[in-house]
């Protein structure tokens, strides 16, 4: 039997029904109030134009929050975030699309340390999501009544 990409959209319709806690993440959090303070990482000159583009910076923030709430490695966050569905559709990544791998992924948060915005922006993220009325605690798939570690990042 041939499935394709309406199966693939059953897949994920069954998921939201049943549950899916990112799905449920995604509603209750307005990303792009992220968005200026993760592009200031990306207000260096570029030396040329040749070259990839880079990851959308909410995406890899995403990517980021999955990888802290699960308690992942950069390459297992990859390989998930290649592997399931519910990793994939998270940070809007389609089946199609090209994922972070664990380099790109560890780049990224070693520039926001460098620019001294990761404890800022979880901080924000957690204050954000108690506000909603919903905390997220460190490698646990989803919300819940305590704040998470933010000392881990």
């Amino acid at each position: 039997m041939i499935k394709g990409l309406f199966y693939l959209e059953c897949r994920l319709d069954d998921q939201t029904r049943n549950g899916d806690p990112l799905v449920r993440l995604n509603a209750c959090v307005k990303w792009e109030m992220f968005r200026s303070e993760l592009e200031t990482i990306r207000e260096k000159e570029r030396k040329s134009p040749a070259g990839r583009k880079p990851f959308d910076a909410v995406m890899m923030f995403k990517v980021l929050v999955l990888q802290l709430l699960n308690n992942m490695s950069d390459d297992v966050v990859e390989y998930q975030v290649r592997d399931r569905l519910s990793f994939m559709r998270f940070p809007g990544l389609g089946i199609g699309d090209r994922a972070p791998d664990a380099k790109t992924i560890w780049l990224f948060r070693e520039e926001l340390c460098r620019a001294g915005l990761v404890k800022r922006l979880f901080k924000r993220f957690d204050r954000y999501l108690r506000e909603q009325g919903f905390t997220a605690r460190k490698g646990q798939r989803r919300l819940c009544r305590r704040p998470f570690n933010e000392s881990a990042v």
